[in-house]
């Protein structure tokens, strides 16, 4: 079978090997669908946190079940599957906090991942795709880390929640934020994206940091309340550092981006807002139901993220053009048909 492995930072090389066996407890699945996440982008680029190469990547994905003993499954069914495998025995696992276990394993992070046409993965991480079309199940994963986001925040339709970067993790925290009724403001520095939310989303509050004073815009969006939401998913230091001055008092601040650094912020300004700081995390397999859910009812739409497509063999020579924000790329989806 064929794979794709991320030898370096900026190296892709495909290569090929056998189908691998599956153990007891495992199902082989064969990849139809490959979306392409920002922890994709970092890796290729050499700054994801977490990571050792050579690696191969992905972990938004859509598959076809092949073989195994995995209760409700049987050959040619469309499925997903969680890729964050955790060891149900630490702290984090004990308490039902699986996103979080101490030993994570992300799959195409910590070992590799599902650019391969063919991969076994445990039948308890399975996700069966109750009738979505491979499409819609590869970017099932993107929007549960979105979910898992809105519910850390505890969004409900009297917050005012500003969302700091419109890549598909933004535009799912936009999506599910406003399902839960709350106004939603986004700041991006991409005026296509800015253009999407508007057109698609029908997103109305938009700064971009570029031609805005943020502050000010915000103000004024607000009646100079400022949002009492404000979630990071740019994974940028600077902006998650500026992120701590737009919070209203008493506000919450998520960050669902990560950056290999530091936090820098202002303690006395931070400590009289009685601000609340978090992280999240990954996602549960309550966040992919839901996110099932969703779709199926029609209240999100995945495919209306996808903006560019290409065939598996392409991803060594045409990564670097799909990444590149010239391209207005908001998601890449590879084809293995």
């Amino acid at each position: 079978m064929k794979y794709i492995i991320c030898e370096k930072p900026g190296e892709f090389l495909l290569k090929e090997k056998p189908v691998p066996n599956r153990r007891s407890g495992e199902s082989l699945l064969k990849i139809k669908k490959i979306g392409i996440c920002g922890t994709d982008i970092h890796a290729f680029g050499g700054t994801q946190p977490y990571f050792n190469y050579p690696r191969i990547l992905g972990h938004e994905l859509a598959a076809e079940y092949i073989e195994g003993g995995a209760e409700g499954f049987k050959p040619g069914d469309k499925l997903t599957f969680i890729p964050y495998f955790h060891c149900g025995k630490c702290v984090a696992c004990r308490n039902g906090l699986t996103n979080c276990c101490v030993t994570m394993q992300v799959f195409g992070v910590h070992i590799d991942g599902g650019m391969a046409e063919y991969i076994t993965v445990a039948d308890d991480y399975l996700i069966n795709g109750e009738g979505l079309d491979h499409e819609e199940l590869a970017l099932v994963e993107p929007l549960a880390i979105a979910l898992h986001g809105v519910r850390r925040a505890g969004v409900t339709n009297k917050d005012t929640v500003l969302v700091m970067g419109a890549g598909p993790i933004g535009l799912g925290l936009i999506h599910f934020a406003k399902l839960k009724g709350a106004k939603v403001i986004v700041f991006d520095i991409n005026e296509h994206r800015l253009k999407f939310c508007k057109e698609v989303l029908k997103i109305s509050n938009l700064i971009n940091p570029v031609n805005d004073d943020v502050i000010k815009r915000l103000s004024e969006i607000t009646n100079g309340d400022m949002p009492n939401v404000v979630f990071d998913a740019t994974g940028n230091a600077t902006v998650m550092n500026s992120g701590f001055n737009y919070l209203a008092h008493g506000g919450r601040y998520v960050l669902v981006g990560l950056q290999n650094g530091e936090l820098k912020f202002n303690h006395p300004d931070f400590h009289k807002r009685e601000a609340t700081l978090m992280s999240s995390r990954n996602a549960t397999k309550e966040d992919f139901t839901y996110v099932l859910q969703c779709i199926k009812s029609g209240s999100i739409n995945p495919k209306q993220y996808i903006t560019h497509k290409g065939n598996f063999d392409d991803v060594v020579h045409l990564f670097n053009d799909w990444i590149n924000p010239e391209n207005n790329a908001i998601k890449v989806v590879i084809d293995l048909d």
